[in-house]
């Protein structure tokens, strides 16, 4: 297929760059990027189709995609590629049509050595990335997103997430019900996992706190913290100290530095183990 003009094919893609509805109806998003596609295909993440730039030579990379991956491929005018790619000039090589998993708190796997990140309602698709990223490079085995919030799938937070949407869970929820529910069964099956959320007022520092065992991070939205719902569910509570003038952090770098000293935990133990 070829697409050389705002179509009905090409208008409905756009689409999925902002519109949540749509992306949620068509069950698809659009990912870019050299390490984000692979990753998405490494992982077995159903490739609806691939939006290829027909005015250029492409690189192997994209060659080589088109070639082995199983799926509908569309050679697309380059201005009209760099509109789905949000680009002024230059258009991306080539675009993903990713199909949208379902939000199914299964796909968390839970073991001994449980570690998941669960996000209160963000305002910030970017933060939603940015954690995502974090939760992956330490060790974490899924991220849930409660409540009425920023998409997972939102343009921003796919490119935040630098490829680490397709290698980590992300499953969003309605409320604290569904989590709750999740949490008992998983208790129920033998996993004694921990809710964990984070205040400047915790019950104790963060580096006081024993992360090595099944932990669930709580972190609460970017203006209001934690509901009083996602409060009362919480086994404990941690504070990052700070010494500087700052009296918070941005609710991705909170996530990212609890994160990190649950790693150091868990590496530190393995040592002595």
């Amino acid at each position: 297929m070829r697409i050389t003009s705002r179509n009905a094919r090409f208008q409905q893609w756009e689409a999925l760059l902002s519109n949540r509805n749509k992306r949620q109806r068509s069950r698809e998003f659009l990912v870019q990027g050299v390490r984000p596609i692979s990753l998405a295909v490494e992982y077995g993440w159903p490739i609806r189709a691939l939006v290829y730039d027909a005015g250029r030579r492409l690189s192997g990379w994209a060659a080589e995609l088109l070639r082995t991956v199983d799926t509908e491929t569309v050679a697309m005018a380059p201005e009209l590629l760099a509109e789905l790619g949000e680009k002024n000039e230059d258009a991306p090589e080539l675009i993903a049509v990713v199909e949208l998993p379902a939000d199914d708190l299964d796909r968390i796997p839970v073991r001994d050595d449980f570690l998941g990140v669960l996000f209160d309602r963000p305002t910030s698709p970017g933060n939603i990335g940015s954690i995502l990223r974090s939760a992956d490079a330490f060790g974490a085995h899924g991220m849930i997103v409660s409540g009425h919030a920023a998409d997972v799938y939102d343009a921003k937070s796919v490119r935040a997430s630098t490829g680490s949407l397709f290698a980590l869970p992300a499953v969003r929820v309605p409320s604290h019900r569904e989590v709750a529910d999740w949490v008992s069964r998983e208790r129920a099956a033998g996993c004694p996992m921990v809710l964990v959320g984070t205040d400047e007022r915790g019950d104790c520092e963060v580096f006081d706190f024993d992360f090595t065992q099944p932990t669930l991070l709580l972190i609460g939205n970017e203006t209001a913290g934690l509901s009083t719902a996602w409060r009362e569910l919480c086994d404990y509570t941690v504070s990052i100290p700070m010494t500087g003038s700052a009296s918070s952090l941005n609710a991705a770098n909170a996530a990212t530095a609890v994160l990190y000293e649950a790693a150091r935990q868990r590496i530190a133990a393995g040592r002595r183990g």
